[in-house]
């Protein structure tokens, strides 16, 4: 039998592939539909609110919707996929962004632009779940972490590019043009896919046979309950919800906290923002190099650790009010820049759990990775008393949880 440390340097058995830049490029491409689909907008939400007519608070449930979408969406695809394959069901998802994306750009009131939005982000769900699932089909253990943390640090390009162009685009034109611009970037991604091959290394017999997709889809559903079941699968899959709980909060509640209780200008809450994701960008990198010496893990033990004690920083911060903005952004920065340690090892380390379900484990890892996101962007929201406090004590939980279920599975180790 091949030893883990044999196994997690050798790529599996797979159909043949396109050069490693090429695939590279295309799923991270696949895996950036979460952030470009939300970011875009962010700097045109205000003047989105103004032209709908909406009333206060209304346009952020834009978001809250697409959180909906993209958490139900990837309970959908990821198991269907282990069975069809993937290419087909991202495929059929990107359509669905495009339409939803299309939709979001004609749409008079707010509350159509919220439906559409649960139409773009079940489309945006197909990509993002499968992209993961589609490493693990060509990796294996360490080397699947590390390909895992390339494809995020490139991933995160997108962050520090779509608020910026946003901006641009608002500046020059309306709000309408960037849903457009997000159609054109569906329609690019769709052909690009086409240029890689299947690499689901075997489908079951039978799936695509008249009638044989419904049925499927019944199995696949019972799928869950198993993974549900494991605590191998859950406990990586609850450090993911645990963390996003905190970075949805930091999404949602960091531009109050530095715009409007620190009084500083949107400008520079923009290079905040452009801060934080190349910490996460250097974090994705140390990564893909550290976990191959000691290990996935150790590293995202280590990730989980850092992330409570920032959070608990930050905490202290928020309640002294020591340090202003700076004092509050420094352990943020911090808290944020965990993200390459936790996730593409959590990630993997839940995908690794089984060979034969890596659609369905991917889709329930990133259900209640959203999940919890829906969690911390509406807590911080409810929470609000004007001040950082709500934001600090709420990634003060979310550390302490990441590493809670950290260390649990430290213990099966």
């Amino acid at each position: 039998m091949t030893s883990d440390k044999t196994a997690a340097h050798t790529p599996r058995s797979r159909p043949t592939q396109p050069v490693l830049w090429h695939a590279g490029a295309v799923l991270s491409a696949l895996m950036a539909f979460a952030s470009i689909s939300t970011d875009f907008y962010l700097p045109a939400m205000p003047e989105m609110a103004k032209d709908l007519t909406a009333a206060p608070g209304r346009i952020e449930l834009t978001i809250s919707g697409y959180l909906i979408g993209i958490s139900l969406g990837q309970l959908f695809w990821g198991p269907i996929s282990d069975r069809v394959g993937r290419r087909l069901p991202v495929a059929i998802g990107i359509v669905l962004f495009i339409i939803g994306s299309s939709g979001c750009g004609l749409a008079q009131s707010v509350s159509s632009i919220i439906a559409w939005r649960v139409i773009q982000a079940i489309g945006a769900a197909a990509s993002i779940v499968l992209s993961r699932a589609m490493v693990r089909d060509l990796y294996d253990g360490d080397r699947a972490a590390q390909v895992m943390s390339l494809l995020m640090a490139v991933m995160t390009i997108s962050p520090l590019i779509a608020p910026n162009a946003g901006a641009l685009i608002v500046s020059h034109s309306s709000w309408r043009m960037i849903f457009a611009l997000l159609v054109v970037i569906g329609l690019v991604t769709l052909v690009a896919l086409f240029t890689l091959p299947e690499t689901l290394p075997s489908r079951r017999e039978g799936a695509s046979s008249k009638g044989a997709v419904l049925s499927e889809l019944g199995a696949a559903m019972l799928d869950y309950g198993r993974l549900l079941k494991s605590r191998a699968v859950m406990s990586h899959a609850l450090v993911c919800g645990f963390y996003y709980f905190g970075m949805f909060a930091y999404v949602a509640g960091s531009p109050f906290v530095f715009i409007d209780y620190h009084q500083l200008p949107p400008s520079f809450y923009g290079l905040i923002f452009t801060t934080c994701v190349v910490g996460i960008t250097i974090g994705n990198l140390i990564n893909s190099r550290l976990v191959m010496r000691i290990g996935r893990l150790t590293s995202l033990r280590a990730g989980s650790v850092g992330a409570c004690l920032f959070g608990l920083w930050l905490a202290i911060s928020a309640w002294s009010d020591l340090g202003g903005a700076l004092g509050f952004f420094v352990p943020m920065f911090l808290f944020v820049s965990c993200t390459g340690l936790i996730l593409p090892n959590a990630l993997s380390g839940a995908l690794e759990s089984s060979t034969n379900d890596a659609g369905a484990i991917s889709a329930l890892c990133g259900a209640i990775q959203y999940g919890g996101g829906i969690f911390g962007s509406g807590l911080v929201g409810l929470c609000a008393d004007g001040t950082a406090w709500p934001l600090g004590l709420l990634l003060a939980l979310s550390g302490v949880g990441t590493l809670g279920f950290s260390l649990l599975l430290e213990r099966e180790g």
